[in-house]
């Protein structure tokens, strides 16, 4: 008997098959984590929250708009908790936590609840290098190795600037498998080992590339200049004098979980596909002192909003300084990087009108859990901090800027 002419061979069924599955596998599983997930906080309006005192008559209605915000912010991405913090025209005008600081126990996260920053801490570390650069001790167009002699001569030489301005070229890792999460630092300078050997990634000043290694060794550069430990010149120099007082470094090491503390909310990580919708899972042991000042401190929306301030009233730097760390810096093209010494510069919608915000986020273990913005145009300073990372602080950050942005005057 002749074979049939319309029978599929063998092989090729067993390709499409072998092609199908891993599609098929994913969407079952993405279907499972979705069927799976438990609802951390069902009804916006019943997620529980806490704050110090009432808003003044004049922020009232703008709290009440945001607050709502923040809660249905909560309950749709499914986070644990957040925190919340707004200044206007220098004052601190609303804090508030939302929603659970630890699963386990039904903490409530309050205004003074502690969490991770991550790579936010970078702005307060430009601010150390600040204050270094108006005593003359900093200077951004030294190399590196003027202040860190530790660190090898490249095939390029690498200035503060570069570093500053992420366009160094200098290695880094992914943000959540990183070699620096198995390590112990005492100094900033003892993480060169784990990087100081390899070259640069592409010759300095020719592209922008976000660089934590880089602001460790801006970390060793203040130390050396400050002639005082790193941790110790922040907590006296900006900390104490801006009343920063649940500002400090991240005592948890890799061998053991953060140290339970009640005004510390417990870190998480989504279970799946980076997205918090599926449910958090606790976030391993994580060792930041590696990091330094490109990811160790632990802090409070308050804490920031003040220091934000602190930074726009010229409290803390000479405005001169400011405007030169908050300059958008340029690659060897001429183009922009919109980036400045420390400082992420954006615009946004507010109001109808397109606005320009200079702040920072935060990643922790690769995802952002924390966004610190100013809009200048408005005096408002809004800060936002989750304790699960992919929480897109930011764009929870913007609409509760706009909830206390005035409405334009009509034409």
């Amino acid at each position: 008997m002749e074979p049939r002419k319309d029978r599929v061979p063998t092989w090729l069924a067993l390709l499409a098959l072998a092609v199908a599955l891993p599609p098929a596998a994913i969407w079952l599983l993405w279907q499972y984590m979705a069927a799976t997930a438990t609802p951390l906080h069902k009804d916006p309006r019943t997620v529980p929250s806490a704050t110090r005192s009432a808003p003044s008559p004049e922020w009232t209605r703008a709290v009440e708009q945001a607050r709502q915000i923040a809660r249905a912010d909560l309950s749709e991405k499914n986070l644990p908790g957040m925190s919340v913090a707004v200044g206007a025209r220098g004052d601190l005008v609303w804090a508030e936590g939302f929603g659970w600081a630890d699963l386990k126990d039904r903490a409530v996260v309050t205004p003074a609840t502690r969490f991770r920053i991550g790579t936010a801490s970078v702005a307060l570390t430009s601010a150390a290098a600040g204050l270094l650069i108006e005593k003359q001790r900093l200077k951004l167009d030294e190399k590196v190795q003027t202040y860190v002699p530790g660190f090898p001569e490249k095939e390029w030489p690498v200035t503060l600037a570069q570093l500053m301005g992420h366009v160094a070229g200098v290695r880094t890792d992914g943000g959540d498998e990183g070699p620096l999460f198995s390590g112990h630092c005492a100094r900033p300078v003892e993480a060169l080992r784990f990087f100081a050997e390899d070259p640069l990634r592409f010759e300095p000043g020719t592209r922008f590339q976000f660089l934590s290694y880089g602001w460790i060794l801006v970390s060793a550069a203040v130390e050396a200049a400050a002639q005082e430990p790193y941790a110790a010149f922040m907590r006296k120099r900006i900390f104490e004098p801006l009343e920063m007082n649940d500002t400090t470094v991240d005592e948890a090491t890799a061998d053991s979980a953060p140290p339970a503390a009640p005004d510390r909310a417990t870190s998480y990580f989504p279970r799946f596909a980076g997205d918090p919708r599926y449910g958090p899972d606790p976030m391993r042991p994580l060792d930041y002192s590696c990091y330094a000042g490109s990811s160790v401190f632990l802090s409070t929306p308050s804490d920031l909003v003040r220091f934000a301030m602190a930074i726009n009233r010229g409290k803390l730097l000479q405005p001169d300084t400011v405007r030169l760390l908050q300059a958008s810096q340029r690659l060897a093209s001429g183009e922009e990087t919109g980036y400045g010494l420390g400082w992420d510069l954006e615009t946004v919608s507010l109001s109808g009108r397109q606005t320009s915000v200079v702040g920072h986020d935060g990643d922790v273990l690769g995802g952002m859990a924390v966004s610190l913005m100013t809009i200048p145009e408005h005096g408002i300073v809004v800060s936002v901090t989750a304790n699960t990372s992919y929480a897109d602080t930011f764009s929870l950050a913007v609409k509760i800027a706009q909830a206390f942005t005035p409405a334009p005057a009509p034409r």
